[in-house]
């Protein structure tokens, strides 16, 4: 059987299932129920991510946010790393974890093509149980694109069962993920393309984007979306600040493994230190920045320099790997490279300590932003980043908060700039001003100003 028929029988038989656990919903479930009057207090949110919620903070800052103004939040996602303290602490947002899918649907072993839906089949499961039975009904539906299989298929049912509105907040596409992975023409992405356009253009009440290039687009075809669209740009949270006490710089890096031992030489600025946060997925290409590490390492100026590169993902042991051999071929001298996993405020305190912060992420889609930009900026942390996508320059503007690069050879050329003894300083200094005012637009102010509004909680 064709890719094709595979592809249109599983859909098949992901529809016959759900048209049966709807009908069950239809059953059982409850509805939400208006009146007339309603305080900032009577509005309730179930905010949605089908993924991990401590590695999603945008959908976090969102509940925070709800929370502030007297909102009830349902936060429902998995639960593999540590949320926002504040997440926790809230009495006015209670957290329902998504049961992972089993491990042996999580495996390389099985073929895809089996293990694919069976996945897609759980989640449907859990997610219809958990925002349809588990939660209470809610005002508002906000769930986060992508994933958009089966999550936007699964938000509309309920959404229009539960009498609840609609709000999808669009980070990127995920038709366009999937195309860089398996290729643009290949069925699945093109099947994918088609329902995230169709779902996108008849379910939501209103939108959410994190650039206006992603607004512009999503109101022409294949889209073509009519319901309102509001552009929020992502904006560093309260926890994102820049370090003014020298000693507080020290005493952090004093105790920060591997980093610790060259601490009075970063302080002196003879050692550089630079960080990149990653997924560690398909979607940032680091042997671009490793390449550029290689190159920037053989310059006569090159100085001492400690790269620390944090986060999880698929890919990280591959990279590791690839270090180790870099060190032991000698083509990183004087070059230190760590990967860590940081809690939220020790990673915050990090992007505060650093010289320079390094961004890599590719758009699949040309007009998505990279949140860990917004959160070097809150930092005041200067960014040199992959530039060649439509959007990037809503966010990272050359010479004045950054710098853009294209390929490795463009890094190594900007590293081998902006860390210089003396020569970089003054450059850095420049940055290091516009990042900082780059990162007094703040969450708050910004979301209180689209979302809040839209919400009820802000008055206009």
């Amino acid at each position: 059987m064709s890719a094709l028929g595979q592809a249109v029988i599983t859909a098949l038989i992901l529809a016959l299932i759900l048209t049966v656990l709807v009908v069950l919903f239809m059953i059982r479930s409850k509805r939400y129920n208006s009146h007339p009057g309603a305080q900032s207090h009577d509005v309730s949110v179930q905010v949605l991510v089908l993924g991990d919620i401590g590695r999603s903070p945008r959908m976090q800052y969102h509940a925070l946010s709800i929370a502030k103004h007297g909102g009830r939040v349902s936060l429902i996602g998995y639960h593999e790393s540590a949320p926002h303290p504040d997440i926790s602490s809230s009495p006015r947002i209670i957290t329902h974890p998504l049961s992972p899918p089993p491990a042996i649907l999580r495996t390389k072993s099985i073929p895809f093509i089996i293990t694919g839906p069976l996945k897609v089949l759980w989640q449907i499961h859990t997610l219809i149980y958990v925002l349809g039975f588990e939660t209470t009904p809610s005002q508002w539906l906000l769930v986060q694109n992508p994933p958009s299989i089966p999550t936007l298929a699964v938000a509309l049912v309920i959404s229009r069962l539960r009498n609840t509105r609609l709000l999808i907040d669009w980070h990127n596409y995920g038709w366009t993920i999937l195309a860089g992975t398996r290729g643009s023409s290949h069925p699945f992405v093109k099947m994918s393309k088609l329902y995230e356009c169709l779902i996108g253009r008849w379910a939501p009440d209103a939108n959410l984007t994190v650039t206006d290039a992603m607004a512009r687009q999503l109101k022409n075809l294949p889209y073509g979306v009519t319901s309102p669209i509001l552009t929020l740009h992502d904006r560093p949270a309260n926890i994102f600040q820049p370090i003014k006490d020298p000693a507080a710089r020290a005493a952090f890096l004093g105790r920060l493994e591997g980093v610790s031992e060259q601490t009075g030489s970063i302080m002196q600025g003879t050692t550089r230190l630079i960080v990149s946060s990653t997924s560690w997925t398909p979607d940032e290409d680091f042997s671009i920045l490793l390449d550029a590490l290689v190159q920037y390492a053989s310059y006569p100026s090159a100085v001492p320099t400690i790269a620390v590169i944090t986060g999880k993902g698929p890919q990280k042991s591959f990279y590791e790997k690839r270090v180790k051999n870099l060190q032991k071929e000698g083509k990183l001298p004087n070059i230190t490279i760590q990967t860590k996993w940081l809690a939220l405020e020790d990673y915050a305190t990090l992007l505060a300590c650093a010289d320079l912060g390094i961004c890599l992420h590719m758009s699949s889609s040309g007009v998505d932003l990279p949140m860990k930009v917004v959160d070097m900026f809150g930092t005041g942390l200067p960014v040199a980043a992959y530039s060649r996508y439509e959007s990037c320059g809503e966010l990272v503007k050359e010479g004045v908060n950054g710098c853009g690069f294209e390929t490795s050879q463009e890094l190594a050329a900007v590293l081998g700039r902006l860390l210089a003894l003396k020569t970089g300083d003054g450059e850095l200094k420049h940055l290091r001003r516009g990042a900082t005012e780059e990162g007094n637009s703040r969450w708050d102010e910004a979301w209180d100003g689209v979302v809040g509004r839209l919400l009820g909680l802000v008055k206009s």
